[in-house]
């Protein structure tokens, strides 16, 4: 081997390695870790899910008490004129005046009717219902993320299906040339031949866009560059082990939309205690230091000063309100019932989703061995078809028919698979059991 034909080698190699580089084989393990740490909507929900926590504490339930530091400094200057009651007079201009005020106050509500700790509880269940929101938005992004995959899977196996028949269509092209040269066969065989060839490319044209489009659309859920190129695993494993009593058990402890509106009551019951604590007195203790200045340069006192302690408690306790805190009681438990009701409404909307979703998993499940079997078929009517036209025994038309019958039995067999891909997808999703 020469230097030339070494060098041009050499360079074939580099570029198949840049290229092979460049189509990253995405997996769907790798998809929805990329989702879970760059999503958008993921990652507001997670900060809103840290807010709800940070949230808890017995500061802001208003269990602890409260200290203030506090200054006051007042100034004035002022022309002024003090009459006494003997009839004498003292005037003096640019009278100048100073207090100053400054200590620290303690106060703390040490009973309002058990409100404080009702808030406390609230909080915490405020932080299960921040939870339950992560949750239902991953289980959403995972799902968007999953069946964004099992589609770019599906136009995956199209495109092979489109490259297939484009194959043939060229090999039927030559044999139409070749038996045209020797006189077997007319012109508008050729022809024929020729117009196919074009239709079928323009089809993987119109595929590879679709294709394209799915990447870039997977590319957003993971919330990375939309131009980032890669390849998916080129086959679509369907679970067909799920049982319906089971994945409505599953619902019922993990479905994120019915374990809101379980929190959300226990929410309202919460909030009614806290509206009947105000039936009860409310006692605050309050306690400080202060120190107190002044001067005047007019009058009898001209400096003045006191420091010390202070300490006392007052109570209050609603008697009258115009009837205010028995309509507050009564709507705090009408939400109540409205929660409840809110409860059976989602389990009654669980349970008709996951019945659908599962008849329509079971209908697809047979759908696959049914187009696995037709695929099959097809591929041996296609290879039968294919001998004859070589030997010229069958029309174009009866050839054209067998391989449009192939492809559209490989596209159905991919559809069938991603369409039970997704049923499962939206099994899981309800019952809130997608692995991730």
């Amino acid at each position: 081997m020469n230097i030339k034909n070494l060098y041009c080698t050499l360079i074939v190699i580099f570029s198949c390695i840049v290229n092979a580089n460049a189509q990253e084989v995405l997996t769907i393990e790798e998809a929805m870790k990329i989702a879970l740490e760059n999503n958008f909507e993921i990652k507001i929900a997670k900060n809103n899910s840290t807010i709800s926590e940070t949230n808890v504490t017995v500061g802001n339930a208003g269990i602890l008490p409260k200290a203030t530091a506090s200054i006051v400094d007042n100034n004035s200057v002022t022309n002024s004129t003090q009459v006494r009651q003997d009839g004498t007079s003292t005037t003096l201009n640019n009278a100048k005046n100073n207090s100053l005020t400054y200590g620290v106050t303690l106060g703390w509500t040490v009973f309002d009717g058990m409100r404080m700790f009702a808030r406390y509880d609230q909080l915490k269940e405020l932080q299960k219902l921040g939870d339950s929101e992560l949750k239902r938005t991953i289980l959403l992004k995972i799902g968007q993320v999953n069946s964004a995959y099992y589609d770019l899977v599906q136009q995956q196996q199209q495109l092979s299906a489109l490259d297939t028949t484009i194959v043939i269509s060229k090999q039927r092209l030559e044999l139409a040339q070749n038996r045209f040269t020797i006189g077997k066969a007319s012109k508008l065989e050729v022809l024929n031949a020729q117009v196919d060839l074009n239709s079928d490319q323009v089809a993987l044209l119109r595929q590879k866009e679709s294709y394209a489009n799915a990447k870039i659309l997977l590319n957003q859920y993971l919330a990375r560059d939309p131009k980032i190129n890669f390849t998916v695993v080129d086959e679509v494993t369907v679970d067909d082990k799920l049982v319906l009593a089971d994945l409505l058990d599953l619902a019922q402890k993990q479905n994120p939309a019915l374990e809101s509106q379980i929190i959300n009551k226990r929410i309202a019951e919460l909030q009614l205690k806290q509206v009947k604590a105000n039936r009860y007195p409310t006692v605050n203790l309050t306690s400080g230091y202060n120190f107190a200045e002044s001067q005047s340069s007019l009058g009898f006192t001209s400096e003045n000063s006191s420091k010390g302690f202070t300490y006392g408690f007052n109570a209050s306790m609603n008697i009258f309100d115009g009837l205010n805190q028995h309509r507050n009681e009564k709507v705090a438990k009408l939400q109540i019932e409205n929660s409840q009701i809110a409860i059976e409404q989602q389990n009654l909307i669980l349970n008709t989703q996951l019945s659908t979703a599962f008849q329509t998993y079971l209908t697809n499940l047979e759908l696959i061995d049914l187009e696995e079997n037709n695929e099959a078929i097809a591929k041996q009517n296609l290879e039968i078809t294919l001998d004859k036209f070589r030997i010229g025994t069958i029309t174009t038309i009866d050839f054209r028919t067998a391989q449009l019958n192939y492809v559209n039995a490989k596209v159905r067999y991919s559809n069938a698979q991603f369409e039970a891909k997704l049923s499962e997808i939206a099994l899981k999703e309800l019952a809130g059991n997608i692995n991730f």
